[in-house]
């Protein structure tokens, strides 16, 4: 009796689908954001700063910020630990490998130091809309310069890379305040005790928040976050910081400070903070800056003092800044709404410190790349559609040498080609796989053409377009494809591409 067969395993294969809170990248895009990285470069390098890769793995002690804990030892990163017991994560921004290759380099860098990097980070957060745990950062610093003059160049600069990539004159301003100013302001309304820091910390932290909101909720947003609480239109009840009405008369007054020139609004706010030392040095910078950006042609146009400019609780040390774009979008709901931040950074005087004991001064501005792309397309200065390359058909399996001459000629001219590597038995395949390709032009030689010395151009564009809209005059007046010389291939393809 036959014995009955066991039953095949299933073969198990893995899903084809993209991990969540990741994205790919194709031909379009990448090369819209190359082009515009490239325009961001040229203006870093008119202003002597360097190029730096640095590797994508730092330790978890390096990175500083998200140490690991019993529980959840990779919190805020991609952390794994090594054969040796060290942990190690993906960086989650430009800015702590910069401290480590600062501290590591010391005695080989320049000082100061001006450098630029691009590239991937990555966060391990909850993703969302239009959030994902790797994008790409633009990132350009100066460590080992202790005045401000380095800020102001930060600002310029920036100012600079977005006109280079696009963004009109009248479309953006970079919105500057020091951290300093906002210490002052809250020693002045009694916030900060100088001799316990630690007092109040809880409140200043959620008036820091609030004051960050000024531009979004207006005065009286932050006067309800500054006293018991913000409800909005949701329902979502924000706690306040339940501060004294004399106090949250005074955050008011700091925020709508009287309109006039900067060293006017300077001179109003150095009355109110100016018998703090924090708030006296937080002032005297915000006007040498003011200063040396008015010199340059930028305050007043691309640059003005704003003190509702927070960037991050404890990080920054002195001047900070925010680049906003102020043309209006409709948002998912078809409101109109400014477009808003696409970049910022500030002076981070104590971060190199971590490394080598001795603060190392140091400012530097991060461009988030995906947001600066989304406002370029907003704005039309780039488009998703990227010209493909011509098409080199191949009629003949034979002939294939005299195919990859052909398109070896117009690559050597500088014209992006590629002859057809599929099943060439269906020629209608070929002008398909062009089409999906977008190709402006394919080249075309059976034997005839061959033996004639010639060959084919279809101009592919044009003839999408008569195919739609014209008539049968038309059509024949107006060709989609020339026969030519073989030795005219370059120069009739350049033509054509012209057109």
């Amino acid at each position: 009796m036959a014995q009955d067969k066991a039953p095949e395993a299933k073969t198990s294969r893995p899903r084809a689908e993209t991990p969540k809170g990741f994205r790919d990248y194709f031909g379009a895009e990448v090369t819209e954001r190359k082009a515009m990285l490239d325009k961001v470069a040229e203006v870093y390098h008119r202003y002597g700063f360097d190029p730096l890769e640095t590797s994508a793995v730092e330790t978890v002690e390096a990175l500083g910020k998200f140490l690991p804990d019993v529980d959840r030892p990779n919190e805020g990163v991609f952390a794994w630990q090594d054969e040796d017991q060290d942990w190690l994560a993906l960086r989650y921004d430009l800015t702590a490998p910069l401290a480590r290759v600062a501290a590591q380099f010391r005695n080989d860098l320049p000082s100061p130091y001006r450098r630029y990097a691009m590239g991937p980070v990555w966060r391990n957060e909850k993703p969302g809309p239009g959030r994902f745990r790797q994008f790409y950062q633009c990132d350009a610093d100066t460590v080992g310069a202790p005045s401000v003059a380095a800020d102001a160049e930060i600002c310029a600069m920036l100012c600079d890379a977005l006109l280079a990539v696009g963004i009109d004159q009248g479309d953006f301003v970079v919105r500057i305040n020091n951290r300093k100013v906002l210490n002052g302001v809250m020693e002045a309304t009694g916030l900060y005790v100088a001799d316990d820091p630690s007092k109040f910390a809880a409140e200043r932290g959620i008036v820091l928040r609030a004051i960050d909101k000024f531009d979004k909720f207006g005065t009286e947003g932050v006067r309800a976050l500054l006293g018991k609480g913000r409800m909005d239109q949701s329902g979502d009840f924000t706690k306040g910081a339940n501060l004294a009405e004399e106090q949250i008369d005074l955050f008011a007054w700091f925020l709508e400070t009287p309109q006039g020139t900067e060293q006017q609004r300077l001179a109003s706010i150095a009355g109110f903070v100016g018998k703090t030392p924090s708030g006296a040095e937080g002032v005297s910078e915000l006007e040498m800056m003011s200063e040396l950006l008015d010199k340059a042609g930028y305050a007043g146009r691309n640059t003005m003092i704003d003190w509702s400019v927070v960037r991050g609780l404890g990080y920054y040390t002195g001047p900070v800044y925010e680049a906003e774009l102020t043309f209006e979008i409709l948002d998912e709901k078809g409101r109109k709404r400014q477009f808003g931040s696409v970049s910022g950074g500030g002076r981070y005087d104590d971060l190199v410190k971590r490394f080598t004991g001795q603060s190392v001064p140091a400012t530097g501005v991060s461009i988030g790349v995906d947001r600066l792309l989304a406002a370029l397309r907003a704005k039309g200065r780039i488009g998703t559609d990227t010209q493909g390359p011509v098409v080199v058909t191949v009629m003949d399996r034979d002939r294939m040498a005299d195919y990859m001459g052909m398109v070896a000629d117009l690559r050597n001219a500088g014209i992006r080609a590629e002859v057809y590597l599929g099943n060439p038995k269906n020629f209608g395949n070929q002008l398909k796989y062009a089409d999906k390709r977008q190709s402006p032009v394919a080249v075309i030689q059976g034997g005839n053409e061959a033996e004639k010395g010639t060959v084919i151009l279809k101009d592919l564009i044009l003839g999408a377009q008569i195919a739609q809209n014209a008539t049968l005059e038309e059509w024949k007046d107006r060709p989609a494809q020339v026969e030519i010389p073989r030795a005219d291939l370059v120069a009739a393809v350049r033509k054509m591409l012209a057109k």
